[in-house]
């Protein structure tokens, strides 16, 4: 039976964060409040809770999920050829709602979908969600949707569409804003605006000018 933490409350946040810590190191899914929308999490290593995450959502092996983590030091041990344009972005833009597109380390033992060598990585501005990720470490998170559905901005949304298929869900009251992050390719000699979001063109443009935008 999934159960439901009140962030709000700070003993139900402090009990929620430890049984979601405990569900994911056992294989199991949560939903955590992000900066943009509600995602669905599971250990980014174990390939059987990352395909219990897909198949919650009722997604293929063919959109991989991206992964959150709770500090940008992270990114050295599951990224590689990660060029200096990318680390400024980081420096601008992390936490917040900005994924970056990079190659991922070809020695870690992931499957986080079809990802052709690639990692969507993503460090979120949320007390609850970095609290959780710097205990557990990286985690695959995706919207905690059914595919198809809008991306949930509470908890209640969540989990009337995923249920008990999910461990532990900890509301954080309503999301800001149900504006996506903006995801930027960094695997090429120069940076590409895949998908605009809550950082703007603009906003980027300030830091890689270069920025390519496909039309």
């Amino acid at each position: 039976m999934a159960r439901r933490y009140d962030c709000a409350e700070e003993a139900d946040r402090r009990h929620g964060l430890r049984e979601a810590a405990a569900a994911v190191r056992r294989g199991d899914l949560v939903v955590l409040p992000t900066d943009t929308v509600y995602g669905i999490g599971a250990d980014a290593f174990n390939k059987t809770a990352v395909g219990d995450l897909l198949q919650a959502k009722g997604r293929g092996r063919g959109m991989p999920s991206p992964v959150l983590v709770g500090s940008p030091n992270t990114l050295h041990g599951l990224v590689t050829g990660f060029p200096e344009k990318a680390w400024e972005l980081v420096d601008a833009f992390w936490p917040g709602a900005l994924t970056l597109v990079a190659r991922h380390q070809p020695s870690l033992t992931w499957d986080l979908g079809e990802t052709r060598g690639t990692v969507a990585v993503r460090m979120p501005l949320h007390p609850v969600a970095l609290e959780l990720l710097k205990d557990v470490g990286p985690m695959a998170v995706s919207s905690a949707n059914l595919t198809g559905r809008p991306a949930p901005q509470d908890c209640a949304a969540a989990r009337e569409m995923l249920g008990d298929a999910v461990a532990v869900y900890l509301d954080g009251g309503p999301t800001p804003d149900a504006v996506p992050s903006a995801i930027v390719d960094v695997t090429g000699a120069t940076p590409k605006l895949l998908r605009a979001g809550a950082v703007s063109e603009d906003e980027l443009r300030k830091v890689v000018p270069d920025l390519e935008i496909p039309h």
